[in-house]
């Protein structure tokens, strides 16, 4: 069986096609400033080839991804027959799913409704649904959501201290992000730990440019650090993450910004890009702290700091820890951030190997063999999990 992964930006297309019978990737690319000058990056058979070709809508890129597909040079599928289902990434299903589904049209307009909690990821994921329906009619797609391994967090832990009249009227709880990474790190812990998922107590840290932590207990997620919407946890690369609410009020006052303006700021320009006043690459912000700059070290220490400080209260969330896993950009290739967050732990028996964490660049254990929690790094793999739940329901 084969399965198409598409992932939907607003003027951007990411694609997989992934045969689920050894789960190979046949092909995979990126499609870039969709309506502008647009270009693919194609990867395929070991090669990366770079094509510029100027498409307008979404559609149109889905349609040039096929003709790669479909390329002989390329001898990735000779049909479209051969495609046997197409899987979306959704960010918001808020509590309207339960489940990934099959997209039909009320599916279609739940997806929309949920929109006001992330106006750009799940407006372009319409966008993306549609184009395929259309450039792809008589395939079953279907739509796997961010949110939907968080709903069995408890109600109180997902529920804000507000008055309740705002969660019935308006929905306002905690939704979480980056679902199905952590579920795909989680079972995969559990695989190389060699024991089953229901006996495990795991910390995933999906630390991106977005970034979130989440409790999984027995394989199911029991607290997770994004909230409402992506910007609550722990701060990001432009995100601020969690503050005391009374600092977005009184700078909204002290500088009379609208609304909008400041969830930009929040969003675009705090995080460690605020703090350190160098960039929202965490390999700039590193390069400066080790020539002295003293914000770039602030941003850092402030961000490992908050990292274990999550790490720290999932513990009780857990009721004891088994395994930490680290994924994601920085996750997967910051040794220093890693290095820097597990300092703060070791009062909980954390130990990892330093020149184990230094070399590490793909996959396994950086703790040593006398600490208290396994520490892993491991690589996520959203396209292939967001595959196994299209085959899951087109069998």
């Amino acid at each position: 069986m084969k399965i198409l992964v598409l992932n939907c930006g607003s003027s951007s297309l990411k694609y997989q096609l992934i045969n689920m019978d050894n789960e190979e990737v046949m092909a995979k690319g990126t499609y870039e400033r969709i309506g502008e000058k647009s270009f693919v990056t194609h990867k395929v058979n070991g090669e990366k080839i770079k094509f510029d070709h100027p498409v307008k809508t979404h559609k149109e890129a889905i349609d040039f991804m096929t003709e790669l597909l479909l390329d002989k040079k390329y001898n990735t599928i000779k049909s479209l027959d051969e495609i046997d289902g197409i899987g979306h990434r959704v960010v918001q299903g808020a509590d309207l799913f339960k489940s990934s589904v099959v997209v039909d049209e009320d599916v279609i307009r739940k997806i929309d409704e949920c929109a006001t909690l992330a106006p750009v990821h799940n407006k372009s994921a319409i966008t993306g649904i549609r184009a395929a329906m259309e450039s792809m009619p008589g395939k079953t797609n279907v739509v796997v959501f961010d949110t939907v391994f968080h709903q069995t967090i408890p109600e109180e832990r997902y529920m804000y201290p507000i008055p309740y009249k705002y969660y019935t009227d308006y929905k306002i709880r905690k939704y979480g992000a980056h679902g199905t990474s952590h579920k795909y790190v989680s079972q995969r812990i559990a695989e190389l730990l060699g024991k089953p998922v229901e006996d495990l107590k795991t910390i995933v840290c999906h630390l991106g440019q977005g970034a979130s932590l989440c409790a999984v207990k027995g394989g199911k997620s029991v607290d997770t650090t994004m909230g409402l919407t992506p910007l609550g946890g722990i701060p990001m690369c432009a995100r601020s993450g969690d503050l005391d609410p009374s600092v977005v009020t009184y700078i909204m006052k002290k500088e009379n910004l609208t609304p909008d303006e400041m969830e930009l700021m929040l969003n675009k320009e705090s995080g460690v890009l605020g703090l350190s006043g160098v960039s929202a690459d965490f390999r700039d912000i590193e390069a400066e702290a080790a020539n002295g700059n003293k914000r770039a070290e602030l941003a850092i220490d402030t961000y490992a700091y908050k990292v274990a400080q999550y790490i720290a209260q999932y513990i009780v969330s857990l009721g004891g820890l088994d395994a930490i896993a680290f994924t994601a950009g920085i996750g997967e290739n910051q040794f220093n951030a890693r290095k820097k967050i597990c300092e703060n732990l070791k009062c909980f028996g954390v130990e990892i190997d330093e020149a184990k964490n230094h070399e590490f660049r793909d996959e396994g254990r950086i703790s040593t063999k006398n600490s208290k929690v396994e520490v892993w790094v491991v690589p996520t793999n959203e396209e292939l999990m967001i595959a196994k739940e299209t085959q899951q329901l087109i069998k």
